[in-house]
Formats: structure tokens, C-alpha cells, sequence
């Protein structure tokens, strides 16, 4: 087995002290460029690693988040994980992953205890903002020293988030329904105690005020991001508003179910019913007709919230003062078959 070169032989073959070796691979900017290049030519040269635990170590840091997801059979959640993976990775960070169950609060407890004992430098909670949690969650990490960042919640006090606008795509679906000259349009909402859910349907609620639409529960049916819920959420809502004229379902799952019922129901879709998802699954561009939708990148949240957390951890570091913000991630609107009427 090769034994594995020492910062001292990169030290020696570059002409250098240790420290200054040391300076070059933490990065620091009192290093000629001359001598920067010369060592990191050297490092290359005998493939050098710095053992990257030591360093920490030496930082007062373990370089390793944890993380608390939940719902990885949901596309947004996932993805958002293999966003903080990908930025995590990328910045010479590990993770510790925790997951969720369910929406249960006694589970926390155990979940901190574990990774505060493993000395992480942050915890990332990227768990969906869900109502029962809130008031639990600003109580547990009152308590905490070291730094956290929510993805997709209210804010609650002095907190650090990073959040898709969901509100932003529920009005961007809406109005592009209207624009196709659809006005009687209905809404199939995600579960109901879920922030995202309720974002979307408050930027329906409010381009459909603004278009002059009242009377809007009869055109509202909740779902739970599944295609069968989006099918029955169809037949819900022909069943209110039989003379309804467009969907705007709050994910593609439903969208998907959507489709299928109409279908079955021999409705033409654009022509007789528009519809519109929500996330732009690799998958909607090929559904049929293909599917006009929200895009929300939720890899890009992912790697927003691991940059907050970075920076916040420098600013502690520091003894600077961080802003407790929300960072908003836009999403897009998608055009294509199911809703092009005009």
C-alpha cells in the first residue's frame, strides 16, 4: 500500500514552510501567487490530501450538516435533498441525514439529541412546512447554539429560510388560465396542512378575486399529491361546478389523475378543459396532451439553503451580525399542450 504523503514532504519538495502549505490549501489570501502556484503544483504532482477531518478539527469545526427531510416519495423533497447533497458535496461538506416519519412531533426531540451529539456545525430542516409543527419547531430550536436553516415555511421570528414562492406559481398558473380565455377554474389543492398547499391556493384565491370570480369554494377540492386523489378531485369538482372550465392542479401527480378522468369522461383537453400542474416532472413533457406547468427548482433551493447556512456559519465565526431572511427561489411558468387554447 502507497503510504500517503505528508503536508511536511509537500512542505519540503515545494521549498516552503508547513505553514504556508497550510495557508495555500485553507485558501488564504497572504500567499504570493508565484509560491501559491508553486505548491499547488507540487500538491498535484504527489497527489496530496489534506486530511480534511484534522482540518476541521482544528477549526473548532466537524465540516458536516445534518439534515431532517421527510417525504422522499414526493418529487419536490427529493429533489430539494439532492440539491443539499450536490452544493454540500461541492463545498467539501458531509452530511447527516434524519428522516421524518410523519408529521410527528416526538420524534424531534430524539432527531436533535442524535445530531447535536454528533457535533454538527448546522442543521438544514428541510421538512414541508406543516401546521402542527410550527409551534413545536420554534420552541425546540430556541434552545439550540448552533446554526439553522428552514426550507419552505412561514416565518416565525428571527429565522433563517430558504422557500420556493409558491404563491408566486399558484398566481402564474392562474393567470395563464385566463389568458387562454378560461374563467371558470377550479382548484385541486395539496394537503391541506401543508404550507406549500396553502401558498398555491392563495395565489388562486387571489387572481381569481382580482378577475372578478366570487363564490370561489365550489370551485376548490383538496388532495394529497396523488394521481387518484387528482382523479376523484375532477369528478369532485364536475360535481360542485359542472360547468367548470379549467383545473389548476397543485402538482403533476394530480395533474396526471386529472387527466385520466377527463378522459374517461370524454372531455378534450385543451379544448372542452385546460389544465395545469405544479413542479414539471421529467415526465410532464410527455404526458398526453403534454402538460403546461410551474417549475420549481428545487434543486437550486437545496443549494440556496446549504449557502445560507455557510454563510451564517462564517458570520458566527466572525462575531458578525446574520440577517434572519427568507431567500426566495421563482419558479416559472411551462406552456404547453394540456392549456393552449388561444
Amino acid at each position: 500500500m502507497m503510504q500517503k504523503v505528508t503536508i511536511k514532504e509537500v512542505a519540503q519538495a515545494a521549498g516552503v514552510s508547513t505553514q504556508t502549505v497550510s495557508r495555500v490549501i485553507n485558501s488564504r489570501p497572504d500567499v504570493s501567487p508565484t509560491t501559491r502556484a508553486r505548491v499547488q503544483q507540487v500538491i498535484k504532482e504527489l497527489e496530496y490530501s489534506p486530511n480534511v477531518i484534522a482540518r476541521s478539527l482544528s477549526r473548532g469545526r466537524t465540516n458536516t450538516f445534518g439534515v431532517v427531510g421527510y417525504g422522499l416519495s414526493y418529487f419536490g423533497p427529493s429533489s430539494v435533498l439532492s440539491g443539499i447533497e450536490q452544493k454540500s458535496n461541492e463545498l467539501g461538506f458531509s452530511l447527516l441525514l434524519s428522516l421524518l416519519d410523519d408529521f410527528d412531533a416526538a420524534q424531534i426531540d430524539g432527531i436533535l439529541s442524535n445530531l447535536l451529539s454528533r457535533q454538527v456545525d448546522g442543521i438544514i430542516w428541510a421538512v414541508p412546512g406543516n401546521d402542527r409543527l410550527v409551534g413545536e419547531l420554534s420552541g425546540r430550536f430556541s434552545e439550540i447554539s448552533i446554526p439553522v436553516v428552514y426550507l419552505n415555511k412561514p416565518k416565525n421570528g428571527n429565522e433563517v429560510i430558504a422557500a420556493m414562492d409558491n404563491r408566486l406559481g399558484g398566481r402564474l398558473a392562474t393567470e395563464h388560465l385566463l389568458e387562454q380565455g378560461y374563467h371558470r377554474i377550479g382548484i385541486i389543492t395539496g394537503p391541506i396542512d401543508w404550507w406549500e398547499a396553502q401558498e398555491r391556493e392563495q395565489g388562486w384565491r387571489e387572481t381569481m378575486g382580482k378577475a372578478g370570480m366570487t363564490n370561489l369554494e365550489e370551485f376548490v377540492v383538496n388532495g394529497d399529491w396523488s394521481p387518484a386523489s387528482g382523479e376523484i378531485g375532477l369528478h369532485n369538482l364536475l360535481a360542485k361546478s359542472p360547468d367548470i372550465e379549467a383545473v389548476f392542479a397543485c402538482n403533476d401527480q394530480m395533474a396526471l389523475g386529472t387527466l385520466q378522468a377527463a378522459r374517461r369522461l370524454r372531455l378534450k383537453v385543451p379544448q372542452d378543459l385546460g389544465i395545469v400542474g405544479f413542479d414539471d416532472i421529467p415526465e410532464a413533457a410527455y404526458f398526453y396532451p403534454s402538460l403546461t406547468t410551474i417549475r420549481q427548482n428545487a434543486i437550486a433551493l437545496g443549494a440556496l439553503a446549504v449557502d445560507r447556512m455557510c454563510s451564517y456559519i462564517k458570520a458566527r465565526e466572525k462575531d458578525e451580525e446574520f440577517e434572519p431572511e427568507v431567500k426566495w427561489i421563482l419558479p416559472r411558468l411551462i406552456v404547453r399542450n394540456s392549456s393552449k387554447r388561444v
